[in-house]
């Protein structure tokens, strides 16, 4: 039977036996009746107090394992006795020594609750199945080309100098839910760039201190951050860099449910995609700096409702992104500015209160197809939206916007739409061109205020028939003098292509001047009219 190497301690033999059974060794304070009376309340208040990996509570040799020692057990262990499988389960242990097993290939299963180590880990192009790494303090992880089979867990682990992941692949999920990162030297938190996850991405309720990097990732189900607390550093203004991110399912900003995370020993997942009920205690996502989103894809959702705290030259960038559906939803509006320009997307749902104020949005190209508020939202709250946009005039904003409630069955909302477009239009032209605007506006609305058109016309009816009344024309013929009628003369001029049978009249002088006014006005008056009647009548 194979034996420990001679040189191990004690407690590193036991692990070794551990490990050809493929059972948990542990070596808690909570396990063993080191402390007090067994079973006694005093016993396990001390032992919680020695178990706490992230405490000041020092662990002796009795729980102390040689970074080398696990790394002899992975590479190149012994043989599990008959019947058995060999895995390496750890609980409770101090592990000194870097742990190098950077290039070697781990064909057994490893899980490693409550540890702490005292040097980085090194799994760079590391070849494994599943490896599970819960509640441990690790001072770094460098994984970068790491290759798993199955899953990659650091959930509630603490990792003060950050983790490396850069084209790593991991066969099934990675969960760094309640975990605490801190930023490396050069300011990055989740270094992850080129990473690639087969099925989901939860990091749910993460703390991260730096950037969180993942350009050109890939993940192949959902990515979630709900209630995720991510800060800038001083090295780097940007908290999450997510530039060319692709998402097979779903991206959650958003909140989560504070019930089930405290509390249990073994609870660090909540499930996907499930939201916390109407005034449920929750947790919101919070970015404290840049979030850049540019050019990601998400073939699902985009779910945003955090809070973004963002300094004045700061922006949550969701510039060119593509997804069916963008759901933002913030509970308190974002300080700095959101950028949509170029974006694509399916559904827009929204509520007015969680966009940004002031100039503080970009629309430049923003398409999208269906407009779903989640809470009343007004046409002209859609038109103050659109000119809260960064840049002072763009038509194509409003054309967008009006093309989406057409979709909708909402004509009206939409020529008021293109009502608004032609006064923004008209006020950045030079004078001249402004008071030729203002005059089609309090006549005819641009062409979008039939009713005000037809007002305008009934008062140069009325007008045009007193004048009439009191200077009627001469007849064309001497011999003949056609019955008079003010009235209708006017309205003939007034519509000039409808005979009312008073074109036997010749006026001279002034009268010729306001003929010829009405037929203009006429013009312009009744064609606006008749529009808008047409539309009337198509949208019957």
């Amino acid at each position: 039977m194979e034996q420990a190497p001679e040189d191990w301690t004690p407690v590193e033999r036991g692990l070794w036996e551990a490990f050809r059974q493929g059972v948990v060794y542990d070596l808690a304070a909570r396990t063993g009746e080191r402390l007090g009376a067994p079973g006694t309340n005093q016993e396990l208040d001390r032992a919680d107090e020695r178990d706490d990996v992230f405490g000041d509570t020092s662990w002796g040799p009795e729980r102390t394992i040689r970074a080398e020692v696990i790394a002899r057990l992975l590479l190149d262990g012994p043989a599990p006795i008959p019947g058995r499988v060999a895995a390496l389960k750890l609980t409770g242990a101090l592990v000194t020594g870097p742990l190098l097993l950077a290039g070697g290939t781990i064909t057994h299963y490893v899980e490693l609750h409550d540890c702490r180590f005292s040097n980085k880990l090194l799994m760079s192009e590391a070849r494994a199945g599943t490896l599970r790494f819960v509640t441990c303090l690790i001072p770094r992880i460098e994984a970068s080309r790491l290759a798993t089979e199955g899953d990659l867990h650091l959930a509630r682990c603490r990792v003060p100098d950050g983790i490396r992941l850069t084209d790593a692949r991991i066969g099934t999920d990675l969960l760094l839910n309640q975990a605490v990162v801190g930023a490396d030297r050069f300011g990055r938190s989740l270094s992850a760039d080129g990473m690639s996850v087969h099925q989901d991405f939860e990091a749910d309720r993460l703390e991260s201190t730096g950037e969180l990097s993942l350009r050109t990732a890939r993940v192949g189900g959902r990515l979630s951050l709900r209630g995720a607390q991510l800060r800038s550093t001083p090295q780097s203004s940007t908290c999450l860099n997510a530039v060319r991110l692709t998402v097979g399912h779903t991206l959650y900003l958003t909140s989560s449910a504070d019930g089930g995370w405290y509390g249990s020993r073994t609870y660090y997942g909540s499930g996907y995609g499930e939201s916390p009920p109407p005034g449920a205690p929750s947790t919101p996502f919070r970015a404290y700096g840049k979030v850049r989103l540019s050019d990601a894809r998400f073939e699902s959702a985009c779910l945003i409702s955090g809070e973004f705290h963002l300094g004045a030259e700061d922006e949550l960038s969701l510039r060119r992104i593509q997804t069916p559906e963008l759901r933002f939803a913030c509970r308190m509006r974002p300080t700095g500015t959101v950028s949509l320009s170029r974006a694509r997307v399916g559904n827009l749902v929204d509520a007015p209160a969680s966009w940004p104020a002031g100039k503080h949005l970009g629309l430049t190209g923003f398409t999208y197809e269906v407009l779903r508020p989640l809470a009343p939202f007004g046409v002209q709250e859609r038109i103050a939206w659109l000119e809260s946009a960064s840049v002072d005039f763009q038509p194509e904003s409003y054309e967008q916007l009006a093309a989406a409630l057409r979709r909708d069955g909402a004509d009206d909302d939409a020529r008021e739409v293109l009502y608004a477009r032609q006064r923004r239009r008209y006020a950045a032209l030079p004078l001249p061109s402004r008071l030729w605007g203002h005059l089609q506006e309090a006549t005819v609305g641009y062409g979008y205020r039939p009713g005000r058109a037809a007002l305008w016309l009934l008062l140069a009816w009325l007008l045009g028939t007193l004048f009439f009344q009191q200077h009627p024309p001469e007849p064309l013929k001497a011999d003949e003098r056609p019955h008079w009628n003010a009235a209708l003369y006017t309205l003939g001029h007034l519509l000039p292509v409808v005979d009312l049978g008073q074109n036997g009249w010749n006026p001279a002088g002034a009268g010729q001047w306001v003929a010829a006014g009405l037929v203009l006005v006429g013009w312009v008056l009744a064609t606006t009219v008749v529009a808008g009647a047409t539309r009337l009548l198509q949208r019957g």
